[in-house]
């Protein structure tokens, strides 16, 4: 296996635990008194666009070859990081 199509896998792996995270924080959200639901659902919206533009990258990933493929991949760490950091404090919050 490339290291592209590692980099992808584990990219993909790592965006579906995330979903999955968001799906579990929107499930709590159900039972949290109002004033969490209007914070929480904005948090979960900020989350699901941001889980939308890491999907993205990963199309484009999936169609960028050489040089093109290592911009594109530093763009997409940098989305990585963005949601990862948002799933973060979000699952903080709703423990």
């Amino acid at each position: 296996m490339d290291i592209q199509n590692a980099y992808k896998q584990k990219r993909e792996a790592q965006l579906k635990e995330w979903g999955a995270q968001i799906n579990l924080m929107e499930a709590k959200l159900e039972s949290a008194s109002a004033d969490m639901k209007v914070k929480g659902v904005e948090q979960i919206q900020a989350l699901r666009a941001q889980q939308h533009n890491a999907s993205e990258k990963m199309k484009e990933l999936g169609k960028a070859t050489g040089e093109a493929w290592e911009q594109v991949k530093t763009t997409a760490d940098q989305v990585w990081d963005d949601l990862k950091s948002g799933v973060a404090e979000a699952h903080s919050k709703f423990k």
